[in-house]
């Protein structure tokens, strides 16, 4: 598995700790919101996740939930 830039991580940090009943779409918004970047980029990002396979469909794989813990124990270091 390849190390994961910041950008992603929080990416993924982020879906792991979406409300029910957020949407990708809302999800991307607080995203761009937050400064972070642009929704082109954002775009990007989710389409490189997908494509690496630590999203599947709107939902977060095994791989992604694993990741996605392991930004958050990362960042609360």
């Amino acid at each position: 598995m390849k190390e994961l830039d910041i950008i992603k991580k929080v990416f993924l940090l982020a879906l792991s700790k979406r409300e029910e009943g957020e949407t990708m779409k809302d999800t991307l918004i607080s995203l761009v919101n937050t400064g972070m970047f642009e929704m082109k980029e954002a775009k990007q990002v989710l389409k490189e996740l997908r494509d690496d396979k630590y999203i599947v469909g709107d939902n977060l794989s095994m791989t992604g939930v694993i990741e996605a813990d392991r930004a958050e124990k990362e960042f609360k270091q």
